[in-house]
């Protein structure tokens, strides 16, 4: 560690002005701090080490020279000496060779002699490199004519040539110790730093002249050290993957991995599987050369056969891959050839891992090995550093935290390093390596909580140096946890299998051991170890018991499954467990004075252990055989004996045989019930009465005592059972008497029953109290004694008040007494808990319970007033805290981000990784919720990790606001990915979820630092390729992750899938609905609306049977919620399209009616995908719970619209009742809007008070209309009214819910808002059924309420506006009119169109490019459409414009005062319109662009064509509001509108043509092997993830076009309706 500090030191001294001197004392703290540790340890060896051949002395010797090299070092750095640097560099070099004769003489030499004179030799070739470089530059700078372009050649070259110097010696510092990450990291940056000053001095040379021959020998010369120092870092780098010189076998085994999966995945393309399979067939060759020449070298026969064996296993899966490869290439286009390469290819998968299995296994514990070492050091060095650090820390809590976890972590270095060893001392020792498996996993959590201390502590420290070398120790410390968290896991997976066999070993051990105990117990010489007692240990074997127990369950369970890998997880469990047992067992009987009561329990013990190497060894033998019925049984019969033994080992426990003697005398004592006739009284009523009372009282207080004494020793325990089994027999007397003296035989059967209850309550007390007496620690133990003791005391109750018949309140008075006697004992524990309350929530129940006392009464109200008040400002306070810090943490993080500087966000992804492995989270919730939210983080992570891939070549800058995207995407997913691992049935997928998480959170570490890397070296191709390498393993394992979660729920899953299809739908319908408003919704036949209506009808019907299966399918299996959710989905779609053809047909002359009967399919879709959420958050939950009410809602909204759609399809040509059906479509339409706007669901965004004045102003304009639709009673003018009413109010719920929950409004202007929305469309509903009831009955009674109606809507908008208004706030103004540049932004959209048009053009120039050629391939038809519908836009906007300057000649736009705000309100609608015509065309030829060159899909070429169209009806909308309709321009606007959709439409069908065909190419063939399937189901993964992406960027796009849609205004209304 101090070779990590020495070289940190000479990178932060160089200029006195640029000089980091925080940097440098850290650098000199780290330094001093761990010599003198370092001295210390060294005296203890010296003084260990037997001293024979004068090796202590020479351990010494070596020391001294050490510090005395680093005496001169810091001699040389102090600010008076003076020294120049090459002599720092100097000295610190002979630090390096000191610190390898020290490490040398310890017996630690890390690295081979061979490797470090390599190392030198490199560094020395740079060194060679860099100072002919040096020279060439010196010739430059000697013809340059510019003194300053001179002086900077010679600056650059002395910068070139000192940091040369530095690298030579950073290499000799760290070449000792070059296996530590930390010194591998400061060889590359001490590298990195030679690589940036040749750049510049290359820069410079080339500044200075323009001599060719000069310039090209520097050229050449810095060549020869990029060359240099390239092959420098590249051999560290291959020694830093994995810690040694790589294997023999490990690159070929990789290789073949590799292109395994790579023949799996090109399915189809024969060529490419070939290509692989040579690749693949020299990987193998070289493997079984590699095999057989080791089993010649092989001492040991057995293994040298093994070797040849395997070798030839895997030369036979060579040559039928080899055969079946040339088969493929023989017939490429034949499937079946190709299916056989992929199975030889499989087969080949399998040989491999079987014969490389040991070399796979014997590296992975290598990794362990090296990874439990770098933790066991970077803890030491995070405590030398908390040590340090301790005397300027100023705050004492976090300083004792900090110790407490050093403390903690300390205790298990030992072990760890100590596992380690052992490991490395015996490679072939499964138990060893076990050890070290189960040491690292026990490291990993004390370790986690010393980091977080450490970064808590951080801040309070005073001393900067101190401060800055804790947080580096603790930012290193955490990344080595990661990594041994990782070679962890992957050793456990390779050691797994023999885990069984290491258990049924130490199980063995231990009943030797106990056996030992039993011959020392038995001569008297069994004693306590320190720290030992009877308490103690009897309840550390109280609550092993139940680990025990538990252990064995999964033990069996993994068994009976035949699940080898969770068997053997159990089995070890089973035997930490059985240890604990043992241990606790022991010191018992050592602590109990009983001789008796000591053997009984080492014997009972010592069955507990027979009966456990039993159970495991027939749990090995069921594996073996996962089918045999006799194994089963065996496995059953040995559970049981084992259970039975563990019982009786608890029984043997103090004071538990009085427990159990207590039970049986109350079961001996109930026996009195069962007889069939009572004996006769021997007592009066009122002895009998009185008797029962008081033995009643002393039940009740024995009752408190056993509560109590249960926390107390064992043997308060057993005076309390006994006691209250005495008093139960004499009370039971009692009430038998009292049962006598009953008058009736109905009363006698109920006192007895009565009876019976106490009876069994009582032996529930005492079997709480024996538990928890046992494991006073276990969960919910304390509030299931108390609820005993309540059920006793309660059911005593029952019995005196039956029996009592006394004057009135007595009953009450007793009972109160006995409540009082019985809650009297808690008063005495006040500590213990008695409830799940919280601590307010006790004071509330306090003082509600307090009102009984008058007198105390206003006190009391008084203080609760002033404690709410108190309690409300402090949550206020908190989250104005909250929100603070979380500002502070964004901007201090994209601070770091954009500097490189990534390694907060590695430790925020490293905190929630560990986060994983914490206990189950308290009162989880439902797997389907936090499903859900994983699905859309997964999806997050995934789209910026392709963003990254982009930006690492075009834009590297802004990695570091991707990466913190990335960390904070991946923090939600961990945590959510905690909860449903905890939830997820069964425990095998949610270990799996936990496991891909992990995985993942790895994946998501090693990009975020490539991120930071190619931040600080934008040119470095080498970090670059790393870093596109480590996204496409995040995308890989974020399909392992949404795989995970589809395995957990399907059904919930497809729910998911459904609900994003339908809000496409949804999406699909609003631009249709644009359409049919704009007039352009046209039928390209002769198709009439009753050719679809059948259709309809049948579709709908269908679609209710669906909504019947998705309800049921709720509380059904998964595999029928899954199959509902997709037919709903594929129904929903096949209802649109008819309906969508339907309103087509009805042609454009009636596009009012188009829009309803769209409307009305738009809300069943919207009532379907209510439908889909609610069924996927109620799916698996009980009958009672507020998601069912739910669903039941939703179902009959569900239900409420199809049968509306079915009532429209009926009257739609019925021109007289087709208006009437619209408008009460409409009203069922807002009152569904209104409750929605009602509930409490915040809205996701904001908007602003004018944009919510503005949609007011529709709502005044859709009154008029409908009064005006109700004095006419005119169906045309009904259906308008319908349509505008429907829009108005939606858009006006909508904005007013967003701007009253804008943070910045008051609560008081919220709720005003919110009451007064409600209110005006509460009455604009009774406004529509007014109208009905004018259609209805026309009378001049019924058309003066409309008047009324119109008045209290007109009332309920004045007071919207009012507190729109209101939110304003004072410092508000009105925009700019902005008409008059209405020309120029429309001719600006023109031109944009223009230029895209001219780059379509560029691309692929066609000679006929007018006509559409059906020969043509599908790219040449791509660019064909593409420059159609550019040229459309085109001639569409010029339109605009032109129809624009008629409106301003004509005085219709800008000559009007009084309406210039509404005139700049339409202009900037228009210019809007125009601006997403011209974004959407260019966005359309760069799908086109992609498209041809194969970089883009059907699918977003298909998008982008939509779009076009979508925002040329928009256009239409806004440019008809003002026009004439019989205008020339308005023609020729109409005309181009219709020339765009038409070259939208012949895009779109011929993309969907391509894509269909291309669908239909694909044949999936299902494979049923295993390796095959695997890969099977990663490739389908990773394109329903592709689809999901591209998916979900669809839907953004739709949502940006809705945000900018044109706003319809009242007085421009007015004009277009005259």
């Amino acid at each position: 560690m101090y070779n990590k500090g020495l070289t940190r030191g000479v990178f932060y001294l160089g200029d006195p002005t640029d000089t980091d001197y925080t940097a440098v004392g850290c650098a000199i703290t780290t330094i001093s701090s761990n010599l003198t540790e370092m001295s210390r340890g060294v005296k203890l060896l010296a003084a260990l080490v037997e001293d024979q051949v004068g090796s202590g002395q020479n351990l010494m010797g070596a020391a001294r020279t050490l510090t005395g090299a680093v005496s001169d070092l810091l001699r040389s750095v102090e600010p008076a000496a003076g020294e120049p640097r090459q002599t720092v560099l100097t000295a610190a070099g002979s630090i390096g060779q000191a610190s390898g004769d020290l490490l040398h003489h310890m017996g630690e030499g890390e690295t081979d002699e061979r490797f470090q004179d390599i190392l030198m030799s490199l560094a020395k070739a740079v060194a060679n490199a860099a100072a002919m470089m040096v020279l060439k530059a010196k010739n430059v700078a000697q013809v340059a004519e510019d003194t300053v372009l001179q002086n900077r050649v010679i600056a650059a070259a002395t910068r070139c040539a000192l940091s040369t110097s530095q690298l030579v010696a950073c290499t000799k510092v760290v070449s000792p110790t070059i296996s530590s990450p930390v010194c591998q990291e400061q060889l590359v940056e001490a590298g990195k730093l030679v690589d940036r000053s040749v750049e510049s001095c290359v820069k410079a040379c080339l500044s200075a002249t323009d001599d060719s021959e000069h310039l090209k020998q520097v050229g050449a010369a810095a060549n020869t050290v990029s060359q240099a120092l390239s092959d420098l870092l590249q051999h560290v780098r291959h020694y830093a993957s994995c810690g040694e010189p790589i294997g023999r076998y490990d690159q070929a085994t990789d290789t073949i991995m590799t292109v395994t999966e790579s023949i799996f995945t090109s399915m189809g393309d024969a060529g490419e599987m070939v290509r692989q399979a040579r690749v693949l067939a020299q990987a193998t060759s070289d493997l079984v050369n590699a095999m057989r020449s080791d089993a010649e070298a092989e001492v040991d026969v057995d293994n040298s056969k093994k070797l040849l064996a395997a070798a030839k296993l895997l030369a036979d899966a060579t040559a039928r891959m080899v055969d079946a490869a040339k088969g493929a290439a023989a017939y490429p286009e034949n499937e079946d050839q190709q299916q056989r390469l992929r199975e030889a290819a499989e087969g080949l998968r399998v040989a491999t891992n079987a014969a490389a299995q040991n070399a796979i296994k014997k590296k992975l514990v290598n990794r362990l090995e090296i990874a439990a070492k770098q933790a066991a050091a970077a803890a030491t060095q995070t405590i030398a550093a908390a040590q340090n650090a301790a005397v300027s820390n100023k705050n004492t809590a976090s300083h004792q935290q900090l110790v407490h976890s050093c403390k903690a972590v300390a205790d298990h270095i030992p072990q760890l390093v100590q596992g380690m060893r052992s490991s490395q001392a015996q490679p072939e020792e499964l138990s060893a390596q076990l050890a070290l498996i189960m040491a690292s996993q026990s490291f990993l959590q004390p370790g986690s909580k010393m980091v977080t201390s450490a970064k808590s502590t951080v801040p309070t420290v005073t001393d900067q140096a101190a401060a800055m070398q804790l947080g580096q120790c603790a930012k290193n410390l955490a990344t080595c946890l990661a990594e041994l968290r990782t070679a962890t896991q992957k050793a456990h997976e390779a050691c797994g299998p023999l885990e069984i066999d290491s258990a049924l070993s130490a199980v063995q051990t231990l009943r030797s051991e106990l056996q030992d105990a039993r011959m020392a117990a038995h001569d008297g010489q069994l004693k306590p170890l320190p720290g030992e007692s009877l308490e103690k240990c009897a309840q550390d074997l109280g609550s092993t018991s139940k680990a025990v127990g538990s252990s064995m369950a999964q033990l069996l369970t993994c068994a009976a499954q035949g699940n080898e890998h969770y068997t053997g997880v159990a089995a070890r469990e089973t035997a930490q467990a059985l240890r604990t047992l043992a241990q606790a067992a022991r010191g018992v009987a050592a602590s109990t004075k009983e001789p008796q009561s000591a053997a009984a329990m080492l014997d009972s013990a010592q069955y507990v252990m027979e009966g456990s190497a039993m159970l495991i060894h027939e749990a090995h033998q069921a594996l073996v055989s996962p089918g045999d019925a006799e194994s089963q049984q065996r496995l059953a019969q040995v559970a049981k004996a084992v259970s039975h033994s563990l019982n009786n080992c608890v029984n043997c426990l103090p004071g538990q045989k009085d427990v159990d003697m207590a039970l049986r005398s109350i079961g001996e004592a109930s026996k009195k019930l069962l007889v069939d006739t009572l004996p006769p009284c021997s007592k009066s009523f009122q002895d009998a009465q009185s008797e029962l009372n008081h033995t009643a009282a002393e039940l009740n207080h024995s009752a408190g005592d056993v509560v109590h004494s249960s926390r107390g020793t064992s043997s308060q325990l057993a005076v309390a059972s006994g006691k209250f089994s005495e008093d139960f027999d004499e009370f039971l007397d009692a009430g038998v008497e009292m049962a006598g003296h009953t008058q009736s035989q109905e009363d006698k059967i109920t006192v007895i029953g009565n009876l019976k209850n106490i009876s069994m309550a009582s032996s529930k007390l005492l079997l709480a109290a024996k538990s928890l007496s046992v494991d006073p620690g276990a969960a919910n133990a304390k509030n299931l004694l108390a609820a005993a003791a309540r059920a006793v005391t309660e059911s005593i109750n029952q019995l005196i008040t039956l029996c009592t018949q006394q004057a009135p309140g007595q009953k009450e008075c007793d009972n109160a007494l006995r409540e009082l006697e019985a809650v009297r004992g808690l008063l005495d524990n006040p500590s213990e808990p008695v409830s799940q309350l919280s601590y307010f929530d006790c004071i509330e129940s306090v003082m509600e319970n307090s009102k009984i006392f008058e007198f105390h009464g206003g006190l009391v109200c008084l203080l609760r007033v002033q404690a709410a008040h108190t309690h409300d400002a402090m949550a206020e306070a908190a989250q104005l805290m909250k929100e603070a810090v979380d500002d502070i943490m964004v901007t201090l993080n994209e601070a770091a981000s954009e500097g490189g500087m990534v390694g907060g966000m590695v430790e925020a992804i490293a905190e929630a990784m560990g986060r994983l492995d914490e206990g189950t989270p308290p009162e989880p919730g439902f797997f389907v919720d936090y499903q859900t939210t994983m699905v859309k983080y997964s999806k997050a992570i995934a789209i910026t990790t392709q963003e990254m891939m982009t930006k690492s070549v075009t834009c590297p800058e802004e990695l570091g606001g991707l990466a913190s995207q990335v960390t904070v995407d991946y923090s939600q997913l961990a945590h959510q990915g905690r909860l449903a691992a905890a939830t997820a049935e069964p425990e095998e997928v949610g270990f799996q979820i936990k496991t891909r998480v992990q995985e993942l959170g790895h994946g998501c570490i090693y990009l975020v630092q490539k991120a930071g890397a190619l931040q600080m070296s934008p040119t470095d191709s080498f970090s670059k390729r790393e870093l596109i390498e480590c996204a496409r393993a995040v995308t890989e394992k974020v399909a392992m992750v949404l795989s995970a979660l589809q395995a957990g729920n399907k059904g919930t899953q497809a729910c998911i899938t459904a609900a994003s299809a339908v809000s496409g739908i949804i999406a699909d319908l609003d631009t249709t609905i644009m359409f049919a408003s704009a007039g352009t919704l046209n039928s390209e036949n002769e198709e009439t609306f009753a050719d679809h209506r059948e259709s309809i009808l049948k579709t709908a019907k269908a679609l209710v049977e669906d909504t019947k299966l998705l309800v049921s399918g709720a509380a059904s299996s998964q595999d029928r919620l899954a199959q509902a959710a997709q037919s709903s989905a594929k129904t929903i779609t096949m209802l649109t399209d008819v309906v969508k053809l339907g309103a087509t047909s009805m042609g454009s002359d009636d596009p009012e009616t188009q829009v309803v009967l769209i409307n009305a399919v738009r809300d069943v879709a919207k009532a379907l995908a209510e439908l889909i959420s609610a069924t996927k958050c109620a799916s698996g939950k009980p009958a009672d719970d507020p998601s069912m009410y739910q669903l039941k809602s939703a179902a009959k909204v569900m239900v409420t619209n199809v049968t509306s759609l079915l009532k429209t399809v009926k009257a739609v040509e019925d021109e007289a009742t087709r208006g009437t059906r619209a408008l009460e479509a409409t009203v069922e339409c807002i009152k569904q809007e209104l409750t929605v706007f009602q509930s409490k669901d915040v809205p996701e965004k904001s908007t602003t008070p004018e944009e919510f004045i503005r949609m007011t102003k529709g709502i005044t304009t859709a009154t008029a209309k409908a009064v005006a639709a109700g004095n006419s009673a005119q169906q045309e003018h009904v259906i308008a009214t319908a349509n505008l009413s429907r829009k108005a109010i939606s858009d006006m719920l909508t904005t007013c819910k967003q701007a009253a929950c804008h943070p910045e409004v008051s609560e008081e202007v919220r709720n005003k808002a919110l009451h007064y929305g409600s209110e005006c469309t509460t009455g604009y509903i009774d406004l529509l059924e007014q109208v009905l009831l004018v259609l209805q009955k026309p009378t001049a009674d019924q058309r003066q309420q409309l008047a009324v109606h119109s008045k209290c809507v007109a009332g309920c908008v004045t007071e919207l506006i009012q507190t729109a208004e209101a939110m304003k706030g004072s410092e508000w103004v009105d925009p700019e009119d902005p008409t008059v540049i209405a020309e120029t932004e429309l001719l600006g959209a023109a031109a944009s169109i223009e230029a895209a048009a001219k780059k379509l053009e560029q691309l692929k120039p066609r000679a006929k490019p007018k006509q559409a050629d059906e020969t043509l391939d599908f790219e040449e038809q791509i660019l064909e459409a593409a420059k159609s519908i550019a040229a459309a836009t085109s001639a569409l906007v010029k339109s605009a414009s032109a129809a624009q300057r008629e409106l301003v000649a004509q005085g219709k736009v800008g000559s009007i005062l009084a309406n210039a705000v509404d005139d700049g309100q339409w202009s900037q609608g228009l210019i809007s319109a125009a601006r997403m015509v011209a974004a959407a065309t260019s966005n359309l030829c760069e799908a086109a662009n992609a498209s041809v060159q194969g970089h883009a899909s059907e699918e977003k070429l298909i998008s982008s064509a939509k779009q076009v169209a979508a925002s040329t009806a928009q256009l239409l909308v806004a440019c008809k509001v003002k026009a004439q309709p019989d205008s020339e321009a308005m023609r020729r606007l109409q005309a181009a509108g219709n020339a765009v959709k038409r070259a939208s439409d012949n895009l779109v069908k011929a993309a969907q043509k391509a894509a269909f065909d291309k669908a239909d190419d694909h044949s999936v063939v299902v494979k049923t092997r295993f390796v095959g399937g695997i890969a099977q189901i990663i490739a389908a993964q990773e394109e329903m993830l592709r689809k999901e992406r591209e998916l979900e960027e669809a839907r953004k796009k739709l949502a940006q076009i809705r945000q900018q849609q044109y706003k319809f205004l009242p007085t421009e209304l007015r004009e277009d309706q005259s």
